[in-house]
């Protein structure tokens, strides 16, 4: 089978062409996650057991918070 003989600007074309398709999928694959978190974070999440814990009071002398 005879080599595929291109020009160095073709090459380098192909070149260029592949890495921005590369660039462009990160950029968008990065958008996605970031819309992902973005709406985790908006989410609020109730929690279950709020009235069964203990109010934190500052100890006076130490300033530590216990319950």
């Amino acid at each position: 089978m005879p080599p595929i003989l291109l020009s160095p600007l073709v090459k380098w074309s192909f070149i260029a062409l592949g890495g921005a398709m590369v660039v462009h999928w990160v950029v968008k694959e990065a958008r996605r996650i970031n819309e992902e978190l973005d709406n985790a974070r908006r989410v609020r999440v109730p929690i279950a057991d709020q009235e069964n814990r203990p109010t934190l009071r500052r100890d006076p002398r130490t300033g530590e918070y216990r319950p």
